[in-house]
């Protein structure tokens, strides 16, 4: 396939936390697909899901009513935001702006693996390395817990130099 190809990338966000998981990433998404999605979403083993009890989602017909049965049947209630809310799901929309305005606006994906290691690489840096105003600055994974005021200041590439996360190395 030549010329231009629009992939839809599925994620969910925890409210509390601002844990991002990306979903699935298809060309040409259906029903099946996401039945696949909601049962790997809701796995009693791994399932981001796992203990939640909502879903807040939009109205795209890819939420099917199958989809959103497998929702219930594992005990998270599906909830459909109204038509033309953008403002009720407000983190989601911060999340699409934030990747679009910090990573895809400079990336021009070459195909689909492509696409999944700049999505991947940019939730890593989004739990590991952006501050989050709404968590008092705070990382959503803090993998440090003394952070220190003196040392040198190094500077995390990813992408190529397109996200950087710059730290104190400790003295």
């Amino acid at each position: 396939m030549t010329g231009l190809v629009r992939y839809l990338v599925l994620f969910v966000i925890d409210l509390k936390t601002r844990r991002v998981v990306v979903a699935g990433i298809g060309r040409a998404p259906n029903g099946l697909w996401m039945e696949q999605v909601a049962r790997d979403l809701t796995d009693v083993d791994a399932g981001f899901l796992r203990g939640a009890s909502y879903l807040i989602h939009d109205r795209d017909p890819l939420f099917t009513a199958e989809f959103r049965r497998i929702l219930r049947t594992s005990g998270v209630d599906p909830l459909r935001l109204p038509a033309r809310s953008p403002n009720l799901n407000a983190y989601a929309e911060r999340f699409v702006r934030s990747i679009k305005s910090e990573c895809l606006a400079q990336i021009i994906p070459l195909g689909e693996r492509h696409l999944r290691n700049t999505v991947t690489e940019f939730t890593e840096h989004y739990h590991l390395e952006r501050n989050h105003q709404g968590l008092e600055n705070r990382l959503v994974d803090s993998g440090w817990s003394d952070r220190t005021r003196t040392g040198p200041i190094r500077r995390r590439e990813r992408l190529c130099g397109t996200l950087n996360y710059y730290y104190r190395e400790a003295a």
